[in-house]
Parts: structure tokens; sequence; C-alpha cells
């Protein structure tokens, strides 16, 4: 039977899902979330999340706007002012810092658990939201009373379905939309571990034919890691004991950090590339990880997400208040043609630098060494590099722009 009718329904209450929900009730519009488990309430002071990102400062901005970024920095945010990139196969290297464009920091290493909590709490104390978990969608229709029946049989209505159930959406599946992409042969290795020496607040990464091995700066002095490998390499890695692993990664890292001297759990993630053939359908769009998803080597895939919500937030609010239909395929199809194509900007240049870096052919060696020599030479190159990776160039959604008090 049908029980409820919402503006929306949120498909997926992770980090983007969430924060779309935080930017539209503020409008006033009623929305339901659907999420398979609720967030992680507490965990161990010790312990670091898996899964991290590198938050940008039009992420920040976002998160602070919202509210969240005060509730996140009670639990645990980590600055980092430094990045430098080097190549295992050469002598190419560049380093970037906050001061070279006088700001405080590049960025925030940020525990996603961090993040999707401090944007709950938010929701929580909403009368318009509805959060309800556990919650799984049998069926999508996309007919003239749009929504979903849920696996109890139960069917909620909505004037739009956004789908923000991640890489392997299924809402995606079931509305139709193909996607293009590709395996990269690669596995990302996650953890979080002890450096002997401090890594003074700098994000480090090493190029190798393999893969890239990123160490995110944790404010404790530890680091969280994601080493991109061969499926082969990755499964051994997995296999060794925890001093084995340690010796392994002070080699693969040039002991830049001095001996690895203690690791946590270790997770492993198949990576690929993908993106949606199109974003929306009259009653149906896609948002973050659902419309595209991107190598992990310069941390930009929920940045990307969080640009996506906003500028959907933007669409809709805005159709809302003049008394246009907010699931219209007129109305989401300028939030489509606002994304679509930084995000595939975004997703072709990580691929290139990729192949580029993943490699050991010695004609590419030579082009990527001398590239990065040359760029960190080059204020001007180095600024725009700064900017970009910042999130600080380009037209913001309104909610990305730092606000004047």
């Amino acid at each position: 039977m049908i029980k409820d009718m919402y503006d929306l329904i949120v498909v997926g209450g992770g980090m983007v899902g969430a924060a779309l929900a935080c930017a539209l009730a503020d409008a006033g519009l009623n929305i339901c979330i659907l999420e398979t488990r609720e967030p992680q309430r507490s965990w161990p002071k010790d312990e670091v999340d898996l899964r991290v990102s590198a938050l940008t400062r039009a992420s920040q901005c976002m998160l602070q706007n919202l509210g969240a970024w005060p509730r996140m920095a009670e639990m645990r945010v980590s600055p980092y002012t430094d990045m430098e990139v080097w190549d295992a196969e050469g002598s190419g290297r560049i380093h970037f810092s906050a001061s070279e464009i006088g700001e405080s920091d590049l960025g925030h290493i940020v525990e996603n658990r961090v993040t999707q909590l401090a944007l709950w709490e938010i929701l929580e104390t909403l009368p318009n939201v509805t959060l309800r978990h556990p919650a799984g969608v049998a069926e999508l229709q996309l007919d003239q009373l749009t929504g979903v029946v849920m696996h109890d049989g139960e069917q909620l209505r909505a004037k739009l379905i956004v789908a923000a159930d991640g890489r392997d959406s299924q809402l995606r599946e079931m509305a139709g939309i193909d996607t293009k992409g590709w395996d990269y042969n690669q596995h990302a290795i996650v953890a979080t571990v002890k450096p002997s020496r401090h890594h003074q607040r700098m994000a480090r990464q090493r190029f190798m034919p393999r893969g890239p091995l990123a160490l995110l700066p944790i404010d404790d002095g530890r680091c969280s890691i994601v080493w991109s490998t061969s499926p082969q390499q990755a499964d051994e890695l997995m296999a060794l004991s925890d001093a084995l692993f340690c010796d392994q990664l002070t080699r693969a890292s040039e002991a830049v950090l001095g001996e690895i001297i203690d690791v946590g759990p270790r997770g492993l993630f198949p990576l690929r590339l993908g993106h949606a053939q199109s974003y929306c359908l009259p009653g149906f769009v896609l948002v973050g990880d659902a419309a595209h998803a991107m190598h992990p080597l310069a941390g930009q895939g929920v940045n990307l997400g969080f640009m996506d919500a906003m500028t959907l937030a933007d669409v809709v609010i805005d159709a809302y208040r003049t008394g246009r239909a907010i699931g219209s395929i007129t109305t989401l199809r300028r939030y489509e043609r606002a994304r679509k194509g930084p995000n595939m900007a975004m997703l072709a240049a990580m691929d290139v630098f990729k192949r580029i870096f993943s490699n050991d052919v010695m004609p590419l060696r030579l082009i990527r060494n001398l590239g990065l020599d040359v760029a960190n030479r080059s204020g001007v190159i180095k600024h725009q590099l700064i900017r970009r990776a910042m999130g600080m160039s380009g037209e913001l959604p309104s909610l990305a722009r730092v606000r004047m008090h």
C-alpha cells in the first residue's frame, strides 16, 4: 500500500546523500532518506576508520555552511599544509605548500564515518526529514506516480527520487542507466600505520609502475595509506604478517618517514573507472559515486560527489521556490549540464595521470619526470594546481562558497 508522499526520497544516507538532504531540508522540502544501516555512533579514540577522504576547501565550506564542520572538528579532522609527489622511476618531484598561496592548509584528511555522523546528527534534528534504516528498495517506479517499493511491499511516493547509493548503485541499474568504464587491474590496500618519524602535516604520494602509494597525515602522527598495486601483489601483501607488511611499506615509501613500526587492520578494494551515460530521467537523478567512480590517486571522489549534491540542491531549490516541478527533466538537466562536464574532465585527467605514471616505459618516464620538475619550478603552474586541488577554481555551488558574516 502507498503509505507516504514526499518531495524527495534519497536512497543512500552516506556522506553525499546526507549532505544533499541537509541542504534541501533547509529550504523546507519534505525528505525521506533510505539507508541500509545507520552510521557508526562511537569508536575507540585511538582507532582510525579504514575509509578516509581528503576534503577540499570547497567541501569544508559546504560542511561549515551546513553546520556539520564544528561537529566534525570535535571528533577528528586532520589538516595538511603540504603535499609532495615524486616518481619512483626517476628524479621528478613536486612540492606544494599552503603558504605559497597564503592559506593555512591545503585540505583535511577526515574519516568518512566522522563526516557521515556529523551530517546525520543534523538530520535527526530536522522535522521535515525522515530517516529510515535499515531500509532496502525492491523496486523503482518511474511512472506518473514516481516512487519506490520497499522489501516488505510498502510503497513510498515522491516528486523526485535521488540515487546516492554508491558505485554499484542498485537504483541506477533499476532505472536502466548504463555506465561506461573499465577495471584498472589494480587493487587498493588501505590501513592506518605508525611511522617512526612525524609526517609534519605533509601528504605524500610516490608513483610506482604498479600503482601509487599515498601517505595521508592523521593528527596524532599516524598516516592513513592507500597503496594501489596489481591484484597479485595486493593479495601477497594482504597475506603478510604485520611486521613483514611494515617492512614492505617502509621500502615502498623509500623510508620517507623512517621505518613503519606498526599497522592496523588492512582493507582491500578493487579499482575501476565508471561514468553513467545519463545523470537523470523524469523524476530520477544520480549523485556521487552512483554517477561516477574514479581512481583514488588524487582523492577527489567524495569532493566531486559533494559538488554534485550542492549543485542539485541549487537547481531543486530554485525550481521549488519558483513553482516549477522539481522532478521534471527540464529541471534535472540543468543539474546534469552543470556537473557532467566537470566530472568527465576530472575522470579523464585522473585516468591519464594513472596511465602515465603506472608504467616504466622509458619515453613516458622521461616526460613525466620533466613535467614534475618544470611544474615544481613554475610558480604560476603550481598556484593553479594548488587552487584546483583545493576546489577553489571554477564556479562553485552556493553552499560551497565562503560566506561572509
